[in-house]
């Protein structure tokens, strides 16, 4: 019995550590979702200082990389919500034992 409850908090423990492990990628997520915001931003606040028309060279894959950047924060995101949730229902699985 005391084996059993001894694997049982190893597990628990080895899961917490991959839920920590996912709320790092979590927020490495918020940090790549919010860098397209603030060159957005960035780009609003100084747009009296050039003209958009001679910039769109440059601005177009701007634009593009920002739209990737976000989706995939997004991805990231919603990819570490479902590994938090998995892990969650496991350990209160493990706790019901």
């Amino acid at each position: 019995m005391d084996d059993f409850k001894h694997e049982i908090r190893e597990e628990i423990s080895l899961l917490l550590a991959e839920k920590r492990t996912s709320l790092a990628m979590l927020r490495s997520a918020i940090a790549i979702f919010s860098l397209p915001l603030s060159v957005f931003t960035i780009l609003i606040a100084t747009s009296k200082y050039y003209d958009v028309i001679e910039s769109i060279h440059l601005l177009i894959p701007l634009v593009i990389i920002c739209i990737l950047l976000i989706i995939l924060g997004i991805y990231l995101m919603f990819r570490s919500f479902n590994k938090i949730r998995k892990i969650d229902t496991r350990i209160k699985e493990l706790k019901t034992k």
